[in-house]
């Protein structure tokens, strides 16, 4: 078993990145920004210039934004100015009114809020919000992590500023002194008194009660009402494969079309948090599997999202589905009684299989890829018990997992940037 203060140590670096966010995680960010900065202020804006990377862009665009009815960065934007509580974090647009969006509108209309592309920032998540009103003004920085201010300024003034955010990328930052390796996630997951980890059911629970609602109501594509009405269960049938992806996609469709339900986010993304939990938390439902197993696999495919992040990046032009999905095989395995070396199999499995899926921006769509890393989640688990495993004479498997996953993300981050430039190019002008 590790040492107590490791596991603390590592138990504060999953209450850090599993945490509650209602909406795409991207324009929340920027609202977020917006509210504080505006608090800074001390009063109404009259003009609004918000600055962002590519990448904040590209997941802000077409997204729902909760509680509004509206996609993209505009009214998000609007809304954190007039309504947004920074104190509340990623769910900072929770208590908002009708009359708070219509006031929104209208402070678009007037022209406040003028969005550009940093074109001269190397950081894939920066957000920087300039307001002011009179001879009043300020100008915040959100820069490495969606909840992380860097820059704090009023009327010129610098009140607080970062160094560390200046001195190192975010990659190499969200990896200082936080030494996680694959075994020691095993060690982590699967030993320690199950007391420590039980916090993790309440990401779980969150999410499946979004999930639920995806077959209430129509929303986003209707991913997982499409797979279980009449022509869905034709094809694909009522078994615990269908009922793992639908369970998973719907909560995808919910929150991509812009519902107020906080969802169990993961390193930055709603998502992740989704797929992380949905698949281990329906199939263990279907199987009873005891409680500590389940607290045990959650633990194991959430700590493995965030060690993969660590190595991609926080946001990359590979879509975030293929580590959350890999977090799940292992955890879905763990549950079938996979060996660690099963375990492995599955990391190793989905990494040959859908490395290289492609982020074309926070949209409704997402939830298809959902339901395809799901799939192929399951599948590479059933293949890792059948102690089946693509072997390191293929493709950019290693032997070693840790440098398969590294493998991995310098395929999303230097090898995709140009990919990631084209897919922002033709999503800018369409």
């Amino acid at each position: 078993m590790l040492p107590a203060e490791e596991r603390n140590q590592i138990k504060k670096l999953m209450q850090q990145e599993i945490i509650p966010a209602i909406g795409c995680t991207e324009p929340i960010s920027v609202a977020l920004c917006t509210a504080r900065a505006c608090e800074v202020l001390a009063k109404r804006p009259v003009k609004i210039d918000v600055y962002l990377s590519a990448n904040v862009i590209k997941n802000a665009m077409s997204v729902g934004i909760p509680g509004t009815g509206m996609m993209g960065l505009p009214i998000s934007i609007a809304l954190g100015a007039l309504s947004g509580k920074p104190e509340n974090g990623l769910e900072l647009l929770k208590n908002i009114t009708p009359e708070d969006v219509v006031n929104g509108k209208r402070f678009i209309d007037e022209g406040a809020v003028q969005i550009h592309l940093h074109s001269e920032i190397s950081d894939k998540l920066y957000i920087e919000v300039q307001c002011c009103a009179g001879e009043d003004s300020s100008r915040v920085v959100i820069r490495g992590g969606h909840t992380h201010f860097s820059t704090i300024e009023r009327n010129g003034e610098l009140l607080y500023h970062d160094k560390d955010a200046d001195a190192v990328t975010e990659d190499v930052k969200e990896q200082a002194n936080r030494p996680l390796t694959f075994q020691t996630i095993l060690d982590y997951a699967c030993e320690s008194p199950v007391n420590e980890l039980s916090y993790i059911l309440e990401a779980a629970e969150m999410n499946k009660k979004v999930s639920e609602e995806s077959l209430l109501h129509s929303y986003g594509h209707n991913v997982a009402r499409s797979m279980k009405n009449l022509n869905g269960r034709h094809i694909f049938g009522d078994n615990l494969h269908s009922r793992m992806v639908i369970s998973t996609a719907g909560a995808c469709d919910v929150r991509m079309d812009g519902s107020m339900m906080p969802v169990m986010s993961n390193s930055g993304s709603g998502n992740q948090g989704i797929a992380a939990s949905m698949p281990i938390f329906t199939y263990a439902e279907n199987e009873q599997v005891s409680e500590e197993k389940l607290v045990r696999a959650l633990t194991l495919s959430g700590l493995l999202v965030i060690y993969m992040k660590q190595h991609l990046g926080i946001l990359s032009a590979m879509c975030g589905c293929v580590v959350a999905s890999t977090g799940s095989s292992c955890g879905i395995t763990y549950l079938m009684g996979g060996s660690n070396q099963q375990i492995i199999f599955a990391a190793k499995n989905m990494i040959a299989n859908i490395t290289g899926m492609i982020c074309d921006g926070a949209k409704p769509g997402c939830a298809l890829k959902i339901a395809s890393s799901v799939s192929t989640a399951t599948l590479s688990a059933v293949m890792a018990m059948e102690n089946e495993v693509v072997s390191s004479l293929e493709g950019i498997i290693d032997e070693d997992i840790d440098k398969t996953i590294r493998n991995m993300s310098l395929i999303g981050n230097g090898g995709m940037q140009e990919t990631d430039r084209l897919v922002l190019d033709i999503m800018t002008t369409k």
